[in-house]
């Protein structure tokens, strides 16, 4: 996309919730800025104040869309001296709060190559309000952006590499032994953990039928499979995810429920 030029799609993804007037409002805010753009909802149902779970949600989505905008509000520091943000990252944008929420989406895009930092107050809704920025800062912003205004109309630029980032979870391969965490647990129950097949590979298991895994509250074998009908109903298996990540599943049930994890626990994989 050439700087100015419109943008026909502004994605949104927030954890405002379903029962209350927060996404309507910001939606509203956005067709007075760009009549013109379609308003595609990721998701409004990122558990409340997750910004890490809001930036593996947004990072999974933008690499499937074209040229867009792309404004997300997880915002537990909402009114504090944390910074709001948009940034240019292949031919989109991002707009959100500098809280770790847009770097992995940035990434996802071909990384952050230029940032500015909101602080041209004609261009906000006015008076900001502190609690609530999705309506005042960052929908306008996302609806003048995708309506050809420039980066460079909305404040001071930033260095990139200046966005805060959350630290990312690293899986240890040891001889045998992979050691890794819980990064996602999907609606159906699915377990994602921190790794690749890569990193299997490098823990002495790339060519296991069947791994052994362990967590705090089980102890048992996954078989190694394409898919969830590579294994009989209630069987467990690992298999390498849409996202090309490393995942845990039942066929036909919970593997979180089964192997008693939430998001953060950790997972050790090894020969049975």
């Amino acid at each position: 996309m050439i700087e100015g030029m419109p943008y026909d799609l502004v994605t949104f993804t927030t954890d405002f919730g379903l029962d209350d007037s927060y996404v309507a409002i910001c939606k509203a805010v956005l067709r007075r800025f760009a009549p013109h753009a379609q308003v595609l909802d990721v998701t409004h149902l990122v558990p409340p104040q997750d910004v890490r779970r809001g930036s593996l949600v947004l990072a999974r989505a933008v690499p499937w869309c074209p040229p867009a905008v792309h404004l997300a509000v997880v915002d537990p520091g909402v009114g504090t001296a944390r910074r709001a943000v948009a940034v240019r990252a292949g031919e989109s944008v991002l707009v959100g709060p500098d809280n770790g929420l847009l770097p992995p989406a940035a990434d996802r895009l071909g990384g952050a190559r230029e940032a500015v930092a909101l602080t041209e107050q004609s261009l906000f809704l006015q008076p900001v309000s502190a609690t609530f920025q999705g309506r005042d800062v960052f929908s306008p912003t996302a609806g003048q952006v995708a309506s050809g205004t420039p980066l460079t109309s909305f404040g001071e630029p930033l260095d990139p590499a200046s966005l805060v980032r959350l630290p990312e979870p690293r899986p240890e391969a040891a001889d045998g032994a992979l050691a890794t965490e819980v990064v996602d647990v999907d609606t159906y129950g699915n377990v994602c953990v921190a790794g690749t097949l890569d990193d299997l590979a490098r823990a002495g298991l790339g060519d296991a039928a069947e791994v052994r895994v362990t967590t705090a509250g089980y102890r048992g074998d996954a078989v190694r499979a394409r898919s969830y009908g590579g294994v009989p109903d209630g069987a467990l298996l690992v298999y390498v995810d849409s996202n090309r990540s490393l995942e845990l599943a039942v066929n036909g049930g919970s593997a979180a429920r089964a192997l008693s994890v939430r998001r953060g626990d950790a997972v050790t994989l090894t020969r049975p």
